[in-house]
């Protein structure tokens, strides 16, 4: 068994292995610290035949991320980027987030001993909040347009000394790569013929394209999916431009969606996105807040509970078998990229039923319930 610098085993077995370990030969670094990780990624593909056969598809799978260290992707691109902070000599690190980074980022830097700096909307909903102050960041709502924040904080960083692993910096797009590689190896090295992914910034997306055509330039796989960009209709600069034959995105002055977590209305990483999905043959889709809603309970209703991004995938399913776009026979991954606990105020937006009787008329209630 080989052993890395700091001592930690190394032998090829993932369930001793971090993701910094397992794909090590794929990451800029001399030396893999895996003190730094709280084991993320190896996440399940999840099948499901109800979903595949009621929608006339021959496989979809949920790629659940929602089972990361803080129940989001944003875990696999944060180490990444703390592990790359460390072996510059930082000991200051921040993000400007609307919840799933900041949570991370406060929590990778409580487990590398970092002062962290999280800057949010003012508009973040207070649920939100509590769960990045818990890791003893420091917790910063900002007043101002969200999309001129990002490009503030790395001036600021610059000058402060402080390592900014926002949305779509290099090392993050390294750590999201990580998705195509289990899906690869999921999938005995066979690729799905759609993998959908739900887009904000667009730093996720563009990983999960690299980690792709890294391995087919291995030669590892022979082809790479049709990658589809999804977001929400209130919110879709890359969707817009992209319908548009658009050669840049352009500004969403008014975006309303309830999919907060990729309501971006300027994506740093927009038209990198355009341009990879242009040449790969990629595709765009919206869909509105009802649609992700519906898709939302149909995704529990499989035992799976994700916020209202991580449902946009398979509402984007329906419109592409709609349109004759995915066909029966084709395979589908979804990308869940975050869980629903992390925001429970959109149940209000479901009619849920929650019944309660006394102990003497539980009997009675189960038999009047029954089916």
């Amino acid at each position: 068994m080989a052993m890395t610098e700091w001592g930690t085993i190394v032998d090829g077995n993932p369930l001793r292995q971090t993701i910094l370990e397992r794909y090590a030969d794929f990451f800029p670094f001399d030396a893999i610290d895996s003190n730094v990780s709280l084991y993320e990624g190896f996440t399940p593909l999840v099948p499901s035949r109800r979903l595949a056969s009621r929608l006339a598809v021959n496989n979809i799978f949920f790629k659940n991320e929602t089972e990361n260290p803080t129940w989001s992707f944003k875990d696999r691109g944060t180490v990444v980027g703390v592990h790359h902070a460390l072996s510059l000599g930082y000991r200051r690190i921040g993000t400007v987030s609307s919840g799933n980074m900041a949570v991370s980022v406060a929590a990778y830097g409580a487990r590398a001993g970092l002062k962290t700096y999280a800057l949010v909307s003012t508009s973040i909903p207070l649920e939100k909040l509590n769960p990045i102050a818990v890791y003893g960041a420091v917790v910063i709502q900002v007043e101002g347009d969200y999309g001129d924040l990002y490009f503030r904080s790395i001036e600021i960083g610059k000058r402060k000394g402080i390592y900014f692993i926002n949305s779509d910096v290099p090392l993050r797009v390294e750590g999201s790569k990580t998705i195509a590689f289990e899906i690869c190896e999921q999938m005995n090295f066979g690729v799905p013929d759609f993998v959908i992914v739900p887009t904000s910034s667009g730093g996720n997306i563009r990983g999960i394209i690299k980690g792709f055509e890294e391995f087919r330039r291995c030669g590892l796989i022979s082809d790479i999916p049709t990658m589809v960009c999804a977001q929400a209709a209130g919110c879709a600069p890359i969707h817009d431009a992209y319908i548009n034959n658009e050669d840049m995105i352009s500004r969403v002055e008014y975006p309303q969606t309830i999919a907060h977590a990729i309501e971006n209305p300027y994506p740093p990483s927009g038209n990198e996105v355009l341009r990879k999905l242009r040449e790969g043959g990629g595709l765009c889709v919206a869909v509105t807040d009802d649609e992700m809603l519906q898709a939302q309970k149909e995704l529990a209703c499989e035992g799976i509970f994700g916020q209202p991004k991580a449902a946009v995938p398979l509402a984007a399913v329906k419109k592409l078998r709609e349109r004759d776009i995915i066909a029966h026979d084709d395979t589908v991954v979804c990308i869940v990229t975050g869980g629903g606990l992390k925001y429970t105020a959109v149940c209000e937006r479901h009619d849920l039923i929650v019944r309660s009787c006394s102990l003497m008329g539980l009997e009675m209630l189960i038999s009047q319930l029954w089916d």
